[in-house]
């Protein structure tokens, strides 16, 4: 089990990096005016969202679920992980649409408002971090 519990946390590092970095390409595409900066942001956040970030995602989430079967862990911190786990998802969801919002240049939002969404992941992972190691309740 302990090597499903490493690849849990190599793929988890793997879906975080591209949670940091994708809203901060968002951050320098709001910012970009020429078509060459424009088409370059679309075919990075394309690659970074379908190459690194959900295969990421979706490892974690399945030797996740292998550790929590083959362990049978339990307590009220897991369902706290596991609503930040489900928030994660959603926050994953959401960059997917603002990068076919841009994607299709219907994005309406400013550099600032994409440095504050940059913040997000930043907030669950710490959450997510307390509470496996420090266990809470």
């Amino acid at each position: 089990m302990l090597w499903v519990k490493a690849l849990h946390i190599v793929f988890m590092v793997t879906w975080f990096a591209g949670l940091f970095y994708l809203p901060r390409l968002f951050v320098y595409h709001a910012m970009s005016e020429d078509r060459p900066s424009l088409e370059r942001f679309k075919v990075m956040e394309r690659k970074l969202f379908w190459g690194i970030m959900t295969p990421g995602a979706v490892l974690t989430l399945a030797f996740g679920t292998w550790l929590w079967l083959g362990w049978d862990f339990r307590g009220g911190w897991l369902h706290a992980k596991l609503a930040l786990v489900a928030l994660l998802i959603a926050y994953h969801a959401w960059c997917g649409k603002l990068m076919l919002d841009f994607r299709s240049e219907r994005n309406t939002r400013s550099h600032v408002w994409f440095r504050w969404f940059n913040e997000l992941p930043v907030l669950i992972l710490l959450g997510i971090v307390i509470l496996v190691v420090v266990k809470p309740f």
